[in-house]
């Protein structure tokens, strides 16, 4: 009996021993970072600012993969059926994370569940734009305009459910006009259809569209926040464009899968840390027309969870269902 307690007890410490050494050695090879949205976004340049200082910081490489489609959901569910070891993360969206699942009937993850919250990142504005063709340069006069033309107008987007769609189908109600959202699979391929004239109108994220506005391939009609953004100073919002209240913002945040070792997430979580407090990248996220925010695992789920039945009205609200 004593041989066997001993042998129970070696075992133990065996495992004690094994387990933080294991995950103290975090990481030992490359980290694959998905994103749910195409290449060239918002999304994208922001996880390639993001792990150029978190590859200092762990010591390992991060390999982006692009997974666009349905939202970001493809990419959720991609990182929720991942081994939970921390070599797989998620850079998620307010989308994929609070939105999808009231758009969704079978969304392949349940995003309280299904993953460990790292940080949040930050929040970013949506802009409207349009073709130079569209005549009109202001909010009320665009309004006037659908209103002229009603049905005949279209609007792109990143993808169903997005802050950006979501904030086409607000103004829709707010401004009572009939204009029809036709989803792309990110910001980049929505802003190449405005550009080329194929859609009338977007919103979409301020960063790529910046160079495109200044050269006036594009013209800035409003943003969605409820300040102005440093990126567009000049652009108003929505609110006061004479809709009192009107917010749809996108958030960014880290996840893993569930069930990854506390350790681990802690180590994610001290290199995005490193990173939004690095003057470089911080002026980087910044150009991008991110407020940066930054928060504790515990304080992020709690955010996400607040953002569930925040966006579950706005959908409802505004009649979107996924296509």
């Amino acid at each position: 009996m004593t041989r066997a307690i001993a042998l129970a007890a070696g075992l133990a410490l065996a495992c004690a021993t094994t387990m933080p050494v294991a995950a103290a050695d975090y990481p030992t090879k490359p980290i694959t970072l998905i994103i749910g949205f195409a290449p060239g976004g918002p999304s994208d340049v922001m996880a390639r600012i993001l792990t150029k200082k978190m590859e200092e910081v762990l010591k390992q490489p991060f390999v982006i993969e692009n997974r666009p489609g349905a939202g970001g959901s493809l990419a959720g569910t991609a990182v929720a059926r991942a081994a939970p070891d921390g070599y797989t993360v998620l850079l998620a969206t307010g989308s994929l994370l609070a939105i999808n699942v009231s758009l969704y009937k079978n969304l392949g993850y349940d995003p309280e569940k299904d993953f460990e919250p790292i940080s949040l990142i930050g929040m970013q504005t949506n802009v409207l734009y349009t073709h130079p063709s569209v005549p009109a340069k202001t909010l009320s006069e665009l309004i006037a305009h659908a209103k002229a033309n009603p049905g005949k107008l279209s609007f792109g987007s990143g993808g169903i459910g997005t802050p950006a769609h979501l904030a086409g189908e607000l103004l829709k109600i707010e401004a009572k006009i009939d204009i029809t959202h036709v989803p792309f699979r990110g910001t980049g391929p929505a802003l190449q259809n405005v550009i080329g004239g194929h859609v009338p109108m977007a919103f979409n994220p301020p960063s790529p569209l910046l160079p495109h506005i200044q050269s006036g391939a594009i013209r800035a009609i409003a943003i969605t926040t409820l300040a102005r953004t440093g990126a567009l100073p000049d652009v108003p919002t929505v609110a006061e464009s004479g809709f009192p209240g009107f917010e749809a913002t996108t958030w960014h945040g880290l996840v893993a899968p569930a069930g990854t070792p506390k350790d681990v997430v802690a180590a994610l979580h001290r290199a995005v840390h490193a990173t939004l407090n690095d003057p470089a990248a911080r002026k980087q996220l910044t150009e991008l027309g991110i407020d940066l925010a930054g928060n504790s695992p515990g304080e992020f789920r709690a955010y996400i969870k607040s953002e569930i039945p925040k966006w579950a009205k706005i959908v409802q609200a505004s009649g979107a269902k996924a296509e």
